[in-house]
């Protein structure tokens, strides 16, 4: 009989269980014939995240979010390792910030100006702090 044995980060951990019953939590399991010994391959993150991502800017796990005060809309979503967004409420992750923004408020939006990091820094404010670098 098959066994599955699932490890997880400590990081992880500790954000299961400080989550409230609104959150999303998403998780992703890979199936394969590695044994335990043997390091996972690296993630390599692409699409429009991903030079933000090398360059150490954002990092994957990260939450966004933003809040549209007039039309009294918010947004949360979390950045993975391959670059992409997982918007609260969606099942399948979004390639770029305007689409998962778009998929939020219904409409075409700039998500790099309205994607905020909990620090309170755009994604549009990294890509220009990384062109100046």
């Amino acid at each position: 009989m098959a066994t599955l044995s699932i490890h997880f980060d400590p990081a992880v951990i500790a954000r299961l269980t400080s989550a409230s019953g609104d959150d999303t939590i998403h998780v992703t399991l890979s199936l394969g014939g590695e044994s335990n010994d043997a390091p996972a391959a690296p993630v390599i993150p692409h699409g429009p995240l991903a030079a933000l991502m090398q360059a150490g800017l954002l990092e994957a796990g990260a939450v966004l979010t933003f809040h549209q005060r007039r039309a009294n809309r918010s947004g949360r979503a979390v950045v993975t390792a391959e670059g992409q967004l997982i918007v609260d409420g969606h099942p399948s992750p979004f390639p770029s910030p305007s689409k998962a923004a778009e998929a939020v408020t219904g409409n075409v939006i700039n998500g790099w100006t309205l994607w905020h990091t909990e620090k309170g820094v755009t994604l549009d404010q990294l890509r220009q702090k990384l062109d100046a670098e």
